[in-house]
């Protein structure tokens, strides 16, 4: 019977999942799919390896569906198509690790409670990405799970990468950078010296582009500097949020505009970005696909802000020998791909147009000073990896 890992990534209103065979410490995706829109319009999708699709559920219009009620649904599925399979673990996308958290952990309720201390710092996440690990832990005590951050791997930066100029009576209570993508970034650097070994060995920024976005600055597969910061929201502008922002702007919503906090969270997460600047769509292929004058400053903004925090990365590198693009944009956007490189020609990169309209890998010339890449991340893999790392070692 081949074992089998589990994977889940929770959100406030969906649960994304993969599985992987465990073949002679190898991992092979078996299925893949999510479950959306909980508690107003539920539906459930699964697909194979290869795509197909093999499962399929709506609920219906209306139907409120608790993660609880997901998870079920979920298990009940993968004992219906699961013959010849045993889950041996569940590996669990957490977006905040905090200080203390620079690994992946196995967990347990006091790890869960530590972590649930974390929720101010990603409000949005930590809570939906908790609630998975305290369901199964509740039906299932004695199966192993294991909590991978987003943070994590941006432990690796300078004290001054990471700090805020504020007094310590607010820093010293985890007030400062911790940088978000990290499972993404981790996956691209494993890859590198496969794909690209002296990008490996290098300076690196590696632009992690979908409806989140940011660039991580790379030395020898380590983070040195990211765009984003204490939150999520921070650095890059996104599908929906705003990226980096004059304190005072919040400040002058506060007390000209008369919103409150709850506001200007909502505007800054989910009603900003490139929805907002634009006022048709979050997604880059509307966006695209549009003739609208403010689909296309949208997109201008977009190129732009990254082109400039490009030259950020660089300098806290100090100096630069590849550019990687990942994530739904970085990877599929061909026409995203040439305008940054297009605007980065001063530091050296010489575009190559057929394979960027190929999706490269790399997709500059052989003779270009920095290369630039088209690399595919996997977070879900990353995860399941640790997963089995950590259930071997409690094995052995």
């Amino acid at each position: 019977m081949a074992d089998v890992i589990l994977v889940l990534n929770a959100g406030s209103s969906s649960i994304k999942f993969s599985a992987f065979d465990v073949e002679r410490d190898e991992l092979a995706l078996v299925t893949r799919g999510q479950v959306e829109g909980l508690f107003d319009s539920p539906h459930f999708i699964a697909y194979d390896a290869n795509g197909k699709k093999t499962g399929e559920h709506a609920w219906g219009e209306g139907t409120r569906l608790e993660h609880a009620d997901a998870i079920a649904h979920l298990g009940a599925f993968l004992r219906g198509h699961g013959a010849g399979h045993r889950l041996i673990g569940v590996g669990h996308r957490v977006v905040h690790g905090g200080a203390h958290f620079t690994k992946p952990v196995l967990t347990n309720d006091e790890i869960v409670a530590e972590l649930d201390k974390l929720t101010p710092l990603a409000p949005l996440h930590q809570p939906h990405n908790l609630k998975p690990i305290r369901i199964i832990a509740e039906r299932n005590p004695a199966m192993p799970q294991v909590a991978c951050f987003d943070t994590a791997f941006h432990a690796t930066q300078d004290p001054l990468a990471q700090a805020f100029a504020l007094p310590e009576s607010i820093t010293k209570n985890g007030v400062r950078r911790y940088g978000f993508h990290g499972l993404s970034y981790e996956y691209i650097a494993g890859a590198l010296p496969q794909i690209a070994p002296d990008a490996a060995r290098g300076r690196t920024v590696v632009a992690h582009l979908g409806n989140g976005a940011s660039l991580c600055a790379m030395h020898a597969g380590k983070s040195i500097a990211t765009t984003m910061g204490f939150t999520a929201v921070d650095g890059l502008m996104m599908g929906t949020r705003c990226g980096n922002l004059d304190p005072g702007v919040m400040l002058y919503m506060l007390d000209e505009l008369g919103m409150s906090a709850r506001d200007i969270e909502d505007l800054l997460y989910r009603g900003s970005g490139l929805l907002g600047v634009s006022g048709i769509s979050g997604d880059m292929r509307a966006l695209l696909a549009s003739s609208d004058e403010r689909a296309q400053f949208a997109i201008d903004l977009y190129v732009y802000r990254i082109a400039r925090e490009l030259g950020s990365m660089a300098a806290a590198l100090q100096g630069l020998d590849a550019v990687v693009f990942t994530a739904g944009i970085g990877e599929h956007a061909a026409e995203v791909r040439r305008r940054v490189c297009e605007q980065a020609q001063w530091w050296g990169i010489e575009f190559d147009a057929r394979a960027n309209d190929g999706n490269g890998p790399r997709i500059s010339t052989a003779a270009s000073r920095v290369s630039a890449w088209v690399i595919p991340t996997n977070e879900e893999l990353m995860i399941a990896r640790h997963t089995l790392e950590l259930i071997d070692s409690t094995r052995a």
